[in-house]
């Protein structure tokens, strides 16, 4: 996020869809774990945020400026890490994490009683051959 920001200040919703435009999609942080990092990165002195147009918007302060410059080449590697080839050995797995994800909210969302108390036996069946696969 740091990164980010250093380009240019950015509200939450432009540092999302960055994320997402730079991992090629594998990746589309929520709104609840971008605000509280802001929060965080402000207690640090790193950002600061204001409110513009109803927007909040974040802006590396001069120590976030002196910490993306100290540290450029660690912020880099995560981007290059984020934006590897989808065809990685992993590209298939991280895909049907996700989808699972969703699946798996959406009942929990909206399902009756009974299908979540399926959906937990069958995760956790899923969990356990998992392990199973990796104890051979």
């Amino acid at each position: 996020m740091l990164s980010l920001v250093a380009e240019q200040p950015r509200h939450g919703y432009e540092i999302i869809q960055e994320i997402g435009e730079r991992s090629g999609g594998r990746w589309h942080p929520s709104p609840g774990s971008i605000y509280p990092t802001v929060a965080q990165l402000e207690d640090e002195g790193l950002v600061s945020s204001e409110k513009v147009e109803g927007r909040r918007m974040v802006q590396l302060t001069e120590a976030g400026t002196s910490y993306v410059a100290e540290h450029r080449e660690e912020l880099d590697a995560v981007w290059a890490k984020a934006s590897e080839d989808p065809d990685e050995p992993t590209a298939d797995l991280r895909a049907e994490m996700h989808q699972l994800g969703a699946a798996v909210r959406q009942i929990a969302g909206i399902g009756t009683p009974e299908q979540l108390q399926t959906v937990a036996g069958l995760l956790a069946e899923t969990r356990k051959g998992i392990y199973r696969l990796l104890a051979e």
